[in-house]
């Protein structure tokens, strides 16, 4: 009788380790799948707009939509299409069009954070989830229109 009751023990503590393997793959399966960690890239204030670029290492070739927030709030989505022959110089990227650039976003003048994200739509498209690229933006607009980057900043 103890024999038996020994078995089962080993039984189900087997059990029990196969479970949390088996619930902690298809976690880090999941948490992969909602935000892949295949999209670097940076962004920065210009006088005239925010602009960066953003590459998908996980397709390399393809472009990228990213969004932009101003101090929270969606200001507009686009293609980082542009070119950036500084990204290939740099090794982020195999070709140069992997830019973006939002024009001067309509916000009073003074002190505002922009973040951009990268879009990545999941299996079957069912799915979009955000991941921010490079570090939020910190920015002052002047009264006369033009932006000035609050940041220390360089192609990283």
């Amino acid at each position: 009788m103890k024999e038996a009751a020994n078995t089962l023990v080993r039984i189900l503590i087997a059990k029990s380790v196969a479970e949390t393997l088996l619930v902690g793959v298809i976690a880090v399966l999941f948490f992969l799948e909602a935000f892949p960690p295949f999209f670097h890239g940076w962004g920065e204030a210009t006088p005239r707009s925010i602009a960066g670029w953003v590459v998908n290492d996980a397709a390399p070739w393809d472009r990228v939509e990213v969004q932009i927030f101003i101090d929270e709030t969606f200001m507009g989505n686009s293609l980082a299409d542009r070119s950036r022959p500084d990204v290939v110089a740099a090794g982020w990227a195999r070709d140069q069009w992997h830019g973006f650039e939002f024009p001067s976003p309509a916000v009073e003048p003074g002190e505002h954070e922009a973040r951009v994200y990268a879009v990545h739509a999941g299996i079957e498209g069912t799915k979009r989830t955000l991941q921010l690229i490079g570090d939020p933006i910190r920015f002052r607009r002047n009264a006369d229109g033009t932006l000035v980057d609050l940041n220390s900043r360089m192609i990283r």
